[in-house]
């Protein structure tokens, strides 16, 4: 016999012993009826193509010296798309957790954006200040891409996640 609980907010119960649910099914039919999670679907995607675009251009500027300018404004592109995802995610999470960040089935993934977002701002900052030398920003764009990365796959494995426990559920 598995005894059941509810969180805070009274969602659905769950079995204490099965494994923890990504979304309780007030959460999964707010994501599923939110327009923003379309918004989240579109520019998710739309940012990883800037990402490969920009990361090609800062490689051929650090292994050629050609292409500063385009290399730079892809990274000033990519931090946009980065910021628009990131203001655009915490109205998706107002809406099914109600909060706007760090609700606890994303909460790491929100910890971490911040670090990405701290290092592309930096990376604005020292651009328009000329705090880094043309190479050092470059370097410094590929540790904010680094750290995108990461969580970029933060957020695919969630998505796996939430897959995986609809199918279970079906």
């Amino acid at each position: 016999m598995s005894v059941t609980t509810t969180d805070t907010r009274g969602a659905s119960a769950l079995p204490e012993s099965g494994p923890r649910r990504l979304y309780s099914d007030a959460e999964r039919a707010r994501r599923d009826a939110t327009k923003w999670t379309l918004v989240q679907g579109i520019l998710a995607p739309l940012q990883f193509i800037v990402f490969l675009i920009s990361l090609a251009l800062v490689l051929r500027y650090l292994f050629t010296g050609l292409g500063y300018d385009a290399a730079t404004l892809s990274i000033v592109i990519k931090t946009a798309f980065l910021f628009a995802i990131m203001v655009t995610g915490a109205i998706w999470e107002k809406v099914v957790f109600g909060q706007y960040l760090f609700a606890p089935a994303f909460f790491w993934e929100d910890v971490f954006s911040f670090g990405v977002i701290a290092l592309h701002s930096l990376y604005i900052y020292a651009l328009y200040t000329d705090a880094l030398s043309t190479t050092g920003l470059m370097y410094l764009a590929l540790a904010a891409y680094a750290a995108y990365v990461v969580n970029a796959g933060q957020f695919l494995w969630k998505l796996r996640m939430a897959r995986l426990d609809a199918e279970a559920r079906a």
